[in-house]
């Protein structure tokens, strides 16, 4: 997720994290499997914003419906699910922002790369609780699960 964000900066990363979700009576547990680099496919005319500096791929990110499909289809083939997006923040803080949470879904992992002068400098998980409202989620990297053994896809 960092190296896809520092390589498309300054514009916003964005892609899907595959894995499973088990269901514990603390909080649902996410096990990433997979890390989905996708294209940001934002374009202005998916905003109903005016503000022109709010409709570049330097503050939005908008995943292709079709490749939601294509790596769903392809992860329930694995026995797996789309348990999470993840998107750049160019030059600000790893924080949800309005938007982020307008458009987030439920039980979904949202991991933001904060990105300042090309470099990642902060990376965030957060999870939408039952009021629509961004709550900072633990992230745990377990040995299964290291970089060096996790399968990316471009």
């Amino acid at each position: 997720m960092e190296a896809h964000a520092e390589r498309v900066y300054p514009e916003e990363c964005c892609g899907l994290i595959v894995g499973n979700l088990t269901a514990s009576d603390d909080e649902p547990l996410k096990s990433v499997v997979e890390i989905v680099s996708l294209t940001n496919e934002w374009t202005p005319d998916k905003s109903n914003v005016d503000r022109p500096e709010h409709t570049t791929k330097q503050r939005r990110y908008w995943i292709d419906p079709k490749d939601m499909l294509r790596v769903q289809k392809a992860a329930r083939d694995e026995g797996l699910s789309i348990i999470g997006i993840y998107h750049s923040h160019p030059d600000k803080a790893a924080v949800p922002s309005e938007c982020d949470r307008a458009q987030a879904w439920p039980a979904y992992a949202y991991v933001i790369v904060s990105v300042c002068k090309g470099k990642a400098v902060d990376i965030q998980n957060w999870a939408l609780d039952f009021e629509r409202q961004f709550q900072s989620e633990t992230m745990r990297i377990s040995p299964s699960a290291a970089r060096d053994r996790m399968p990316v896809s471009a």
